[in-house]
């Protein structure tokens, strides 16, 4: 018996042109995108891009050694990342990022504001 991980919001991957997809939903989205760039709707197509939201935080500490401190800088807090589903270019030069949805958790509301608020990006939700 073979065991298949379920994922907890019941999305069903899916691979399209080669390319592994969450939900069956994004897979139809790229299809749908990648059609409208190939008509000249849009252009610059990316998939998964990342934005920082918040760096991270380091802290230096001296370390003692026998005959000398050496100062070190460890990791406080981790950076606080945003991964969009699709970024592109509309015809009037306007960058577009969306997101697809099915469940709006709590740390997507969160992030959605932070890129409203920090990067002055409005995410798109389909």
């Amino acid at each position: 018996m073979m065991f298949t991980p379920k994922n907890k919001y019941h999305a069903k991957k899916v691979t399209i042109c080669g390319i592994d997809f969450d939900s069956k939903k994004e897979g139809m989205r790229y299809l749908l995108l990648k059609d409208m760039e190939r008509t000249g709707e849009i252009s610059g197509l990316r998939l998964q891009v990342p934005y920082e939201l918040l760096p991270a935080i380091y802290r230096d500490e001296v370390v003692h050694l026998k005959t000398k401190d050496k100062v070190e800088r460890r990791l406080v807090q981790r950076a606080v990342h945003y991964v969009a589903d699709f970024v592109y270019t509309d015809k009037e030069g306007k960058q577009h990022v969306e997101d697809t949805k099915g469940l709006r958790l709590p740390d997507y509301i969160l992030k959605k504001k932070m890129m409203l608020a920090l990067l002055g990006i409005e995410i798109t939700e389909i």
